[in-house]
């Protein structure tokens, strides 16, 4: 996801997020429902049931959407709730896709494949804004929300035709996510060396 993207995305959610202020939502409360609701995904698509795990995922990455909306509208957001969002992401990731690969309809090697990939991309951008000092590192082709999207495209297309599709999305994702890697590389490469070039 891109800067615009990202920017985009994140006006649109600030209505949702005053909402859940209202209701009295923290930004935590809203990141352990989401992590629930990826475990739950998880075991759905364990047990082939589907079109339950895509509608879980669905909730779940709303959920991710609301937990930073909600820090955001209430002027809620802690350092620690930054850490606990960015990993609780990576925990529910291997969640749901482990219940994929346990559902026998894909290689695991494949699984771990996209695995690799979601997580490198992620440490890309960990590394660059913590390591680096960097405000965001969120460039790239895909961001989660992409990719969740392909996989969720991925299991509603084994639904009707079970031939291979889960697998062939997970390894677009795995793709994708390299690629997204390089390019947060690159991206933090040259913005790192025009910071270091500035200094005295």
């Amino acid at each position: 996801m891109n800067h615009e993207r990202r920017t985009s995305y994140e006006e649109f959610s600030i209505p949702y997020g005053r909402v859940c202020v209202k209701l009295g939502l923290t930004p935590n409360a809203l990141t352990a429902i989401g992590l629930l609701s990826a475990g739950a995904a998880g075991v759905a698509f364990w047990q082939e049931w589907f079109f339950s795990g895509v509608l879980l995922v669905l909730l779940a990455s709303f959920l991710d959407m609301l937990d930073g909306a909600t820090a955001r509208a209430g002027n809620l957001g802690t350092t620690f709730g930054a850490v606990l969002d960015h990993n609780v992401d990576r925990v529910g990731e291997f969640l749901v896709l482990l219940g994929i690969v346990l559902s026998g309809r894909v290689s695991p090697g494949w699984g771990m494949f996209a695995l690799f990939g979601m997580w490198s991309a992620s440490y890309a951008r960990a590394v660059a804004e913590s390591k680096g000092g960097m405000a965001r590192c969120t460039v790239g082709l895909v961001g989660r929300l992409e990719k969740f999207a392909i996989i969720i495209s991925g299991a509603i297309f084994e639904i009707f035709f079970p031939f291979y599709a889960l697998e062939i999305a997970l390894i677009i994702v795995g793709i994708l996510s390299l690629v997204t890697t390089v390019q947060r590389l690159a991206f933090a490469r040259r913005e790192l060396s025009q910071r270091d070039a500035q200094q005295p």
